[in-house]
């Protein structure tokens, strides 16, 4: 029987032979990362090891979640993280540079073919670049601290096959909308979702990333894209060698439990309504919801493609006053690539709030009010996450979001 990427990656990574689901197996971990908020707890239990980290050079300590601290406390854990860094040789530090997994995937740190592993659970981002990457907890990353090693329980696979030319104003985002209203949250529970088709070989690694990123959301253990010459090209630039490349493929005879369809030219704008990502439905069920904040960047839609988008609907145009229009980019690198290309000032003229970037847009430094209605590009809107359960908030892809930040309520994006 023939082998998906992901069962390839995991047989190479606990040096069998082959793989396939269901089998437990203990990988090698090429990165592990850790956020300030979830960081903490694993670095204090590692410390009454009492034993060096296994490997200096593949642990990263992002902050960027409190970025910046805002109380005491968050202060605090700020400081766990950078004296865990300090006392451990931590090669790979950023100290509020950017939300970590773009800082991972941009400055060339993953791979095709890698098992990486985050105590985040949108570490399912990096599989866009054809690597291994899944959320775990602060417990178990305190064993791979120790180890470098991991077990696993391969998954099941799901295959997507997304096929035809998208319609003007939709994107990755919506496809992604639209898969978790199909399957719902648990859907794809510890299951591999494997992106496939004509459609996803035409995105750029961005909007793939946007992809792998919310695949969470329907409870995938991890998600995969095939690495292609747009995964090469994206990792040649950022110093990545072709050779240092494992370009898994599925084998034509994989097994996966179930294919799903779905025709991109038939895609309109999705938002996914109050409170769950999985609520997504068709913009045109929700236009004219008024509106008291929007959001345009996170780990899911900050990075320079996705605010190009949204410069392009903005320029000449300011938000209502009442309203307010945050950008998030994911990195320092996206912002300096923001002000080269102008669209900075196309915020600035529109009256937006342009943040550092950060995760400051996910419930930290942007709150809902009791009665508030907020659309954001972030990848959740669970009940009370960003502020008051009274509250609501709706997700929806860069162009929606700016289309509606300049009429003050849930607009779709072709009609402006």
């Amino acid at each position: 029987m023939g082998m998906t990427i992901t069962e390839k990656i995991l047989a190479r990574g606990c040096g069998a032979k082959e793989v396939h689901a269901g089998q437990i197996v203990n990988a090698k971990i090429d990165l592990a990362m850790t956020q300030d908020a979830s960081g903490p707890i694993a670095f204090n239990e590692f410390r009454e090891l009492g034993i060096p980290v296994w490997d200096k050079k593949k642990i990263f300590v992002c902050i960027d979640h409190f970025a910046p601290p805002t109380t005491l406390a968050q202060a605090d854990t700020l400081k766990i993280n950078a004296d865990f860094a300090r006392d451990y040789e931590i090669e790979h530090f950023f100290n509020i540079r950017g939300i970590s997994h773009q800082l991972i995937c941009e400055g060339g740190h993953i791979r095709p073919g890698m098992v990486a592993v985050g105590a985040d659970s949108h570490t399912t981002t990096y599989g866009a670049l054809g690597a291994f990457s899944t959320g775990i907890g602060s417990t178990e990353m305190c064993s791979v601290f120790a180890t470098g090693e991991l077990w696993f329980r391969v998954p099941e696979a799901i295959k997507v096959v997304v096929s035809g030319k998208l319609p003007e104003h939709v994107y990755s985002k919506d496809i992604i909308l639209k898969l978790l209203s199909m399957i719902q949250a648990n859907g794809a529970t510890y299951k591999t979702l494997e992106f496939c088709g004509d459609t996803i070989a035409d995105l750029s690694v961005e909007a793939r990333l946007t992809l792998c990123n919310m695949s969470v959301e329907g409870g995938a253990k991890n998600a995969i894209i095939a690495p292609d010459e747009k995964t090469i090209t994206y990792l040649e630039a950022r110093g990545i060698k072709r050779g240092d490349m494992d370009l898994f493929q599925s084998d034509s005879d994989a097994k996966y439990i179930q294919e799903i369809r779905i025709d991109a030219s038939e895609l309109v704008p999705y938002v996914a309504k109050p409170h769950s990502p999985a609520n997504g439905v068709p913009v045109g069920e929700v236009e004219g919801v008024p509106l008291q904040q929007v959001i345009i960047g996170s780990c899911t839609n900050g990075r320079t493609e996705d605010f190009k988008i949204a410069a392009g609907i903005l320029r000449g145009h300011t938000v209502p006053r009442d309203l307010k229009c945050l950008i998030t980019p994911a990195s320092n690198q996206v912002i300096a690539e923001l002000s080269q290309k102008g669209y900075l000032q196309v915020f600035a003229d529109a009256g937006c709030i342009i943040c550092n970037a950060g995760c400051n847009g996910c419930g930290i430094h942007a709150l809902v009010n009791d009665g508030e209605n907020c659309l954001s590009t972030n990848n959740r809107n669970y009940l009370g996450r960003m502020g008051s359960a009274k509250g609501s908030v709706y997700l929806s892809s860069p162009a929606t979001a700016a289309a509606s930040a300049i009429s003050g309520k849930i607009t779709d994006p072709r009609s402006r």
